[in-house]
Formats: C-alpha cells, sequence, structure tokens
C-alpha cells in the first residue's frame, strides 16, 4: 500500500512538474562550462532515513524506490525538501529512475553531483560504482558502462553524515539539537543540483583559463578525455559577440593556447566586462564532436608589499561576511534570483565584495559575483573539525584540493581562505601542519591569488594576508586595539599562538556584528536567548548607527590596514547583526548604511580625529 500510494505521489509530482516546467533549481549548474546535453535530475526523489544503519545489511542499495519522497537538490532539513527533519541525521538513501536518451548511444555519460554532504555512496541498479568523500566539493561519475542508451535505471545514493565525529568539514552546521548562537541547522545529503551530461568520447574533460593581463592574453590549459592524434581543438574569444580570437591546435593535454587580445577590456567590480568562450573538439573531418560554452574576465590580484592591487591599481577591499544560509533551504538558494540579489543587496549596501564563510557556495553564484561585478573570497566549510587529527586533515585536504580546482576559473574569486578560527591548542605540531599543507597546496594549485592560511588567527607561519578578527564595541576601544604598537606592529588576537607578524599585508577580516532586531523599538525588549549577537545590543536605532559609523570609521583610517570584512550581509537563525534580515527585508535606511560603508579612507580619518578629540575634551 505505501509503494503504491509512493508511486501515486511521484507520479503526480512528475505531471505537475511537466505541466508547469517547475522543476526545482532548473538552470544548468556550471555556467563557466556548459554543454547542451543534459538532463537536470532535481526534482522529487524518494528516500529512508537509515538512523541505525542497518541499511546495507537489509539490501537498501536494491530499492526500486522508497516510502516518502523527497525534493532535490534541498537538504531533508530544509523547508523547501518537503522532509524538514530537524535532529541528527547520520544516514539516509535516496532513489530515483533516471532513462537515458536512445540518442545518447556510443557517447560517455555523465553523472554529475554539485554536492552531497558528507559521504556518498553511488548504486546504479543495485551495483556500487563510486565513493565520494566531502560535503562541499562537486563530483562527476563516468557511467557509461552501467547503463545502455534508452534504458530506465535505478539510482540509489547512500549518505552517511557523521557530524559529531569531528573528522569531516561541517562549518557552521551545530553539533547540538538546535541552533545556538552563531551555528545554524544542519544540511545533510543532496544540496545542489544532480544531473546527467553526454560527452563524445574524446571531449573536453576540463580547460583551466589564466588572465594574464600585462601581457594581454588569456592562457588556455585543456584537459581530454580520450586522446585522438587526428582531433583539433578549437577556441574561439568574443567581445559582445565579435570574434576577437580563435586558434585550433591539436587535442592534446600538453596544448597551451596563448590568446592575445587587441583593445583589452578589464574586469572589476566597476566594470565587470566578460568575454564569452567557445571550446570546440574537432575530429579528423572537421566536424565537431564537442563543444562547450565558457566566459572569462580579463582582471590581475596580486598583493605588492602591504597593499592589495587589482589590474595593477591599488584597491581596497569593501568586503561583507556572507554565510550563504537561507530560511528555506538551508545552505541551498531556493532559485537562482536569489544568488543574485543577494549580491545586488551586497551592493546596494556599498560593498565590493564578500569573504564566503564557512560554506563552499555553488558554481552558479560565482556567475552572477562575475557578471555583477563583486569580489569574493573562497572558504572551506572547515569548522566542526578537529584540526589536531592526522586523518581529519585527510579528509578536508583532499575536499579543498577539489573545491580549488573546481573553482578556479571564476573571475570575481580573488583569494582563497581554507581555514577560519583554528582556536585550539596544537598536538604534536598537527594544527600547524595543516594549515602549512593547507597553505602551499592551495599555493601549487594557483599561484595567481593570495592566500590566507587561517583567517582571525593561529597563523601558523605561512601567509599572504594576515587576516585578524575583532569584535570590540567601543570605537575609542578598537582605535586603541587597531593602532600598531611601539614596534610599529598590528594588533594580533592570539600572539601566544600565531607565527610572528612578517610585514605581510594585514586585513581586519571580521568586525562589527552589531546586534539588532528590525522589529524592536530598542534592544533592551528582547531577551537574551531571543537572539545573539556581539557585544551589547545598541539602545535606539540612532545609536546602531553611530556605533556603526564609528568602527567603520575607525578601520578605514587605517594606514596598515588594505581591507576589510562586516559582519554580515544577512541575520542568520538566532545570529541578528545582519544589515538585512534573514529573508532578505530592510532593516535599516539603506542610503545611510551605503554612504558609511563607501566612505572615503581621507574622510574617515578626519572623522576619527573629530571622535578622539571630542572624547579627550569630555
Amino acid at each position: 500500500m505505501k509503494k503504491t500510494l509512493l508511486s501515486l505521489l511521484l507520479l503526480s509530482s512528475a505531471i505537475f512538474a511537466s505541466a508547469n516546467s517547475e522543476i526545482p533549481r532548473p538552470e544548468y549548474p556550471r555556467p563557466q562550462f556548459e554543454r547542451t546535453e543534459w538532463i537536470n535530475l532535481n526534482g522529487t526523489w524518494s528516500y529512508e532515513f537509515d538512523f541505525s544503519q542497518s541499511g546495507l545489511e537489509r539490501s537498501l542499495f536494491k530499492s526500486k524506490g522508497f516510502d516518502r519522497p523527497i525534493t532535490v537538490p534541498f537538504c531533508p532539513e530544509s523547508p523547501l525538501s518537503g522532509v524538514n527533519h530537524k535532529d541528527f541525521i547520520n544516514a539516509m538513501w535516496y532513489h530515483r529512475k533516471i532513462s537515458i536518451p536512445q540518442n545518447w548511444d556510443g557517447k560517455r555519460i555523465l553523472l554529475n553531483f554539485g554536492g552531497v554532504d558528507y559521504k556518498s555512496t553511488i548504486y546504479l541498479n543495485g551495483e556500487e560504482i563510486f565513493v565520494h568523500y566531502g560535503g562541499s566539493s562537486s563530483f562527476a561519475i563516468d557511467i557509461t558502462a552501467y547503463v545502455k542508451a534508452g534504458s530506465e535505471n535505478d539510482l540509489i545514493v547512500y549518505v552517511q553524515d557523521d557530524l559529531r565525529s569531528q573528522l569531516q568539514t561541517a562549518g557552521k552546521q551545530s553539533r547540538r539539537l538546535y541552533s545556538y548562537s552563531c551555528l545554524y541547522t544542519r544540511v545533510t545529503g543532496i544540496w545542489q543540483t544532480v544531473w546527467l551530461e553526454a560527452v563524445s568520447k574524446g571531449g573536453l574533460k576540463l580547460c583551466r583559463i589564466t588572465p594574464d593581463l600585462d601581457n594581454k592574453q588569456f592562457v588556455f590549459e585543456p584537459v581530454f578525455y580520450d586522446l585522438d592524434l587526428n582531433a583539433t581543438f578549437k577556441v574561439r574569444v568574443l567581445d559582445n559577440g565579435k570574434e576577437v580570437y580563435s586558434q585550433k591546435v591539436p587535442a592534446s593535454d600538453n596544448a597551451f593556447i596563448s590568446a592575445k587580445i587587441k583593445n583589452i577590456k578589464t574586469w572589476s567590480p566597476e566594470s565587470p566586462f566578460l568575454y564569452d568562450i567557445e571550446f570546440s573538439v574537432l575530429d579528423a573531418e572537421g566536424n565537431t564532436i564537442d563543444k562547450v560554452k565558457s566566459y572569462a574576465g580579463m582582471r590581475k590580484v596580486e598583493l605588492r608589499g602591504k597593499t592589495f592591487y587589482l589590474n595593477n591599481e591599488p584597491y581596497y577591499q569593501r568586503l561583507v561576511l556572507d554565510q550563504g544560509y537561507y530560511p528555506d533551504g538551508q545552505w541551498t538558494a531556493p532559485d537562482d534570483e536569489q544568488l543574485k540579489k543577494d549580491i545586488i543587496l551586497a551592493k546596494e549596501a556599498g560593498f565590493n565584495g564578500a569573504r564566503l564563510h564557512q560554506k563552499v557556495f555553488e558554481q552558479r553564484y560565482f556567475y552572477w559575483a562575475d557578471k555583477l561585478g563583486y569580489l569574493t573570497w573562497g572558504e572551506s566549510a572547515s569548522w566542526g573539525m578537529d584540526w589536531t587529527s592526522p586523518l581529519a586533515a585527510r579528509n578536508m585536504i583532499t575536499e579543498w584540493e577539489e573545491c580549488v580546482a573546481r573553482d578556479y576559473n571564476a573571475t570575481s574569486l580573488v583569494a582563497w581562505s581554507p581555514l577560519n578560527e583554528t582556536w585550539k591548542e596544537d598536538i604534536d605540531g598537527q594544527r600547524a601542519r595543516l594549515t602549512n599543507d593547507l597553505y602551499f597546496i592551495t599555493k601549487r594549485l594557483d599561484r595567481t591569488r593570495p592566500v590566507v592560511s587561517a583567517s582571525g588567527g593561529y597563523h601558523a607561519g605561512f601567509t599572504d594576508i594576515y587576516a585578524e578578527h575583532t569584535y570590540v564595541q567601543d570605537p575609542i576601544e578598537l582605535y586603541k586595539q587597531l593602532s600598531l604598537d611601539e614596534n610599529g606592529y598590528p594588533y594580533i588576537h592570539h600572539p601566544n599562538f600565531s607565527a610572528p607578524y612578517k610585514g605581510e599585508a594585514y586585513m581586519i577580516d571580521e568586525f562589527g556584528g552589531i546586534q539588532w532586531i528590525k522589529e524592536m523599538k530598542t534592544a533592551e525588549v528582547a531577551g537574551t536567548d531571543e537572539f545573539w549577537g556581539y557585544g551589547k545590543p545598541p539602545r535606539t536605532i540612532e545609536e546602531f548607527y553611530k556605533r556603526l559609523e564609528e568602527q567603520v570609521n575607525v578601520v578605514l583610517s587605517m594606514d596598515h590596514i588594505t581591507g576589510f570584512c562586516y559582519t554580515q550581509i544577512v541575520d542568520v537563525e538566532l545570529e541578528k547583526n545582519g544589515i538585512y534580515t534573514y529573508d532578505r527585508n530592510l532593516k535599516f535606511d539603506m542610503e545611510r548604511i551605503r554612504k558609511i560603508f563607501s566612505k572615503s579612507r581621507e574622510q574617515a580619518k578626519l572623522e576619527v580625529a573629530k571622535m578622539l578629540s571630542e572624547r579627550n575634551a569630555r
């Protein structure tokens, strides 16, 4: 009876989706590597929780369907999944039928997962075909040998998510039953798009794109599935539809294409110009056997001394902390428009970028940052992990490598930050070893971007940007804290546990966090158990604006600080210190907010001098 009811539910859902053309998150999930032959597998799947983890003994991998429906790609903890289960889920099973089109015969068939938290074992028709570790990294499986064109197949995904083990990345997921302070509802299982894709056997696997502004060229590094001595690889670069570069080379993993561009146009937050790019693989007769759409921006980021440069000009980063949580989808935005809206809201508040915090954001977020002109920092979901455990370190390194490789081409991404606040006493040097390993691995994978080894303290010895956090609320005390000491050294939160400052670029990449709830007229009416933030809340809205402006003025006025990151863009669950509410509605007069965060450093220095003078006169 249960199976029959489920079948009716699935059929009704399929008919409804077909009639309304409503597949959740229907857009192509990988905008810098887009093909036309693909099938979105989002929508209604069936699932079963496996709290006793007996599913393998019960042969659930052979299932033809489970008893309850779930909407993918939303995690079961989210309302949008249709499940909304808030307790711990150590294991669960997913099922859906997948049909392989007849015209895919003779092609390589790929099964792609944008993100599954944490360990996922993939079965087709009862046979285990792949195991992946890592809740944040994307992965693809070549299923050509397991399916036939025109066939229908049973796809099973077995998920294991032992959050409390401290052996896996978790980000801001709570290890208690309920959310508390700055730790939030958990994310289990599939949380990004799942899709099928057909590719020629000799198709393009990937292509790294490196902008070289000084030489006015893009450097392309292709990698192919099967190498054919007679095949060629073609690159076209277009400026608003007009071809500005084209070249063909042998289709080889040893191929490098240096595409010189005349009258080069640069990318920046103020002018986010993107070139369209077409990759093609041609057979011996010149027929196109694979075609991929892409894009790239011409931009250069580097540190010169203690200053951040964009396109060979000093550039002050005015970042905001973005944790990428949504009240109805948890880690998953309800739709593509919401990703775009989040960036627009931040830019309207006066920020030119975001530190993407304790979550590896999906590729479509980077797409909108590229399109709209918005700097981003890439960060892992490192919290919840025991940084002193060698097994946890192994899990972390593998996942991080996959994330860096995946997002290398993102134009907006200007810095990597693998760790955040590793505030735990070291054991046998394991924390320091992991921190330094991640720094050098990231530099080897990407020499074009600076690396912040451990944001907010416990730097282990190597970092390109010395990034510190402070939530001192009083502006005078903040000024004293952030001023250089008598020896010319900046503020270090944990000097006994961090490597000495050696003259690196210096940023305050967390500060502020001022509590304010939109509905209350004064903070005194709210109990401490009802919301959370840093410091004592302001008593009135005018006190909020004054504290905010004076804090921002202090940070802007310091010549040794090359940029800031304010906490945060939206409220998240109990944490009520966002510029906007959790559902992305207004809390403040945005014209005042924008003027504060976009203020010139010269003006900030004048206002800080006035503030100090007035305080001294009292």
